[in-house]
């Protein structure tokens, strides 16, 4: 199994390589701006995110004026670096980075190229910035994803009032992730509740540590995490003893939790796209333009999984949630 995932990587680099440099060359002669497109793995936010970037650019410059490069990285980190490296060796008019481990493969690659990252949780954090003051600099910006961290943990309290044990459950290679456990679980343990954390290091971990946290929790919370929302629906099904989890995001949620407080990243897609769209038409400097955030948040729930732990949806309706979906 290895040895094929190995064999596919590298067929993905293969094309990925002649894709890129034939891009490169026509961009020469076309006279339309290249935008490389890096993002970390298939989800519906991420997914969202590449849709509401490439919109907002369409609507300004005209479909004729522009040309992506889309490619997924499989969830690869490795695999990311390798894409942004061609995409700097392409000499590519702007890149735009989708989550985090996109978006450190990206500043390595090139300190010249404009890079714009999008469903990043904090800045600071994933580029290992102290003091961060909201500005990156350099040819760095781009859009966070950090939703309210204490009205989702307040979440928890409303919608579970009987929980005294909540599990977080977090990828421990994902520097952001981290960040939000510890804003959530200080907000949990200032309101009296025990906190336990759960990491996993992969995907094939999930499984194993997600029935644990169930079997000695009352419910559970999952912060904006890649890891954990390319198997959200196979941590519900891991469940020994099916516990109500809040998810820091609607595509998570919609796998394994019962609400969330979620941004919509096709509009965090958007405004990186109009972004972009600034760089690339000298309107702004990059290095001035500070991290950008959605100023909306919805209260979604999912109505399949609150239905199977009896959790009353009306009630959830009453206090402004809306089914994932409608």
């Amino acid at each position: 199994m290895k040895l094929c995932k190995r064999l596919i990587a590298l067929m993905m680099v293969v094309a990925m390589t002649f894709a890129i440099a034939s891009c490169g060359a026509a961009n020469e002669d076309d006279g339309k701006y290249t935008i490389g497109i890096c993002q970390l793995l298939d989800h519906p936010a991420l997914n969202a995110a590449t849709e509401g970037f490439k919109q907002a650019v369409i609507d300004a410059l005209g479909e004729e004026k522009v040309k992506f490069d889309y490619q997924n990285a499989a969830n690869d980190a490795n695999l990311c670096v390798t894409i942004c490296n061609q995409f700097a060796s392409a000499n590519v008019d702007l890149i735009m980075a989708n989550a985090t481990p996109a978006l450190t493969a990206a500043t390595k690659a090139t300190k010249t190229i404009p890079v714009l990252g999008t469903s990043i949780t904090e800045y600071g954090v994933a580029l290992s910035i102290d003091n961060f003051d909201g500005t990156v600099g350099g040819n760095v910006s781009g859009t966070s994803d950090l939703a309210p961290l204490d009205t989702q943990a307040q979440m928890i309290i409303d919608l579970v009032p009987t929980a005294k044990t909540v599990g977080i459950l977090y990828c421990s290679a994902e520097a952001n992730s981290l960040y939000q456990v510890e804003v959530v679980e200080k907000y949990l343990k200032d309101k009296g509740l025990t906190v336990k954390r759960y990491a996993i290091a992969d995907v094939n971990a999930a499984a194993v540590v997600s029935a644990q946290a169930s079997e000695e929790c009352d419910a559970l919370y999952v912060p904006t995490d890649n890891t954990i929302a390319g198997c959200a629906a196979a941590i519900y099904k891991a469940m020994t003893t099916k516990r109500p989890l809040i998810a820091g995001e609607e595509g998570i949620c919609s796998g394994c939790g019962i609400a969330t407080l979620s941004i919509s990243y096709y509009d965090l897609g958007y405004k990186t796209g109009e972004m972009a769209v600034k760089v690339l038409k000298g309107e702004a400097d990059i290095s001035e333009m500070p991290v950008a955030y959605v100023d909306t948040f919805a209260k979604k729930y999912n109505k399949t999984i609150c239905d199977e732990l009896n959790i009353d949806t009306a009630a959830l309706e009453a206090a402004g949630y809306v089914a994932i979906g409608e």
